[in-house]
């Protein structure tokens, strides 16, 4: 059994599942109650239901659902002599890490999906819009699940090296908070240093907002997956050597 598949399993009874699927229902029920409570009319349609859900997603929640996650895929590892077991088994460090990181980008990636699946039965049901989700905002949920990505590489590294279950969820908080100044001031280039900013700006793609110019860009998506790749990588390799260092708790 490799590591990722002995990780999965790990998690059949873990609490991780409610958080992948609870939390996005929430975040999008909210958007709706709001629309609705407002007596506002969803003018541009599915844009403007996605503005409601989606993009409100992007600035804390999904940081902070990734934090979550990735707190509860290390729980058990930080738990009585988990930790000692862990360090003197047979699997390397780097794949430890590896293994970790997929199983969290795993929940993340599920988690981005239950959102947009839940946009498109909201429109569909409550809202009654025509037809369905626009192909650019399809392509944008696509990029969202990838610019996850780094978000679930940090926060996999950070729930590795703190015990404490609520410090990473307090840095995604304090993160995301720092990513939406930096985007409304129009730091672009922020994406390429904050995996937070990353994950906000993938969802903010044909928004119009945070300086977006509201139509889907090679530009913009190359940026992306560009930062996607540089930012996974460092942090994952950054999370290997530093467990390399690492040695058993002293119980």
């Amino acid at each position: 059994m490799n590591a990722f598949s002995a990780e999965m399993i790990k998690l059949r009874r873990s609490q991780a599942w409610a958080v992948v699927v609870l939390l996005p229902l929430i975040i999008a029920g909210v958007g709706t109650f709001n629309t609705i409570a407002s007596g506002a009319e969803l003018a541009e349609g599915w844009r403007t239901l996605w503005l409601r859900t989606v993009v409100f997603w992007g600035l804390f929640p999904l940081a902070l659902g990734v934090a979550v996650l990735a707190s509860l895929v290390w729980k058990s590892e930080h738990r009585g002599g988990n930790w000692n077991a862990l360090m003197s088994g047979p699997v390397p460090s780097a794949r430890i890490v590896i293994a970790k990181t997929a199983v969290v980008a795993t929940l993340t990636a599920a988690m981005n999906i239950v959102m947009l699946a839940a946009v498109v039965v909201l429109g569909k049901v409550v809202f009654s819009l025509d037809g369905t989700l626009p192909s650019e905002l399809l392509a944008t949920g696509a990029l969202i699940v990838v610019g996850s990505l780094p978000v679930a590489a940090l926060h996999t590294a950070l729930s590795m090296a703190v015990r404490s279950f609520a410090v990473p969820i307090a840095i995604a908080l304090v993160g995301a908070g720092m990513s939406v100044f930096l985007l409304t001031a129009e730091v672009t280039g922020a994406i390429f240093v904050l995996p937070y900013a990353l994950a906000t700006r993938a969802t903010q793609l044909t928004s119009g907002t945070f300086g977006d110019s509201g139509s889907p860009t090679t530009g913009a998506a190359l940026s992306v997956l560009t930062a996607t790749a540089l930012l996974t990588v460092s942090v994952v390799a950054s999370a290997g050597r530093a467990l390399d260092r690492k040695d058993i708790h002293v119980q």
